[in-house]
């Protein structure tokens, strides 16, 4: 199924059972993250998705957002300051002073 597939890719398959607060903070990023997949809608709005991960987790979580966008069609829309995202988004728009405007 979807969501097992979600929870595997996001290695939370052995923590399914578990109660929010026996989880880390960067656990519970990864279910919300999965919540926020599980839906299969076609807008994803995410604000800092890697920030309370540390770097391979981080790196697995923007592949699987990537290949949702990707293999699923779901737009990705990413607010964030991890310069792994910021290189690799295969669009990149910046917000300075309200407006928006795309790296040089």
């Amino acid at each position: 199924a979807w969501v097992d597939h979600l929870f595997t890719r996001l290695g939370l398959a052995d923590l399914k059972h578990r109660r929010p607060r026996e989880l880390s903070g960067g656990q519970a990023t990864r279910v919300a993250l999965a919540r926020a997949l599980a839906r299969r809608s076609p807008l994803l709005l995410s604000d800092e998705p890697t920030g309370r991960l540390d770097a391979e987790t981080a790196g697995e979580v923007w592949k699987l957002l990537l290949e949702v966008n990707r293999e699923e069609g779901v737009t990705v829309v990413v607010v964030t300051h991890d310069p792994v995202i910021l290189g690799s988004g295969p669009e990149v728009v910046w917000l300075e002073g309200g407006r928006l405007t795309r790296p040089a």
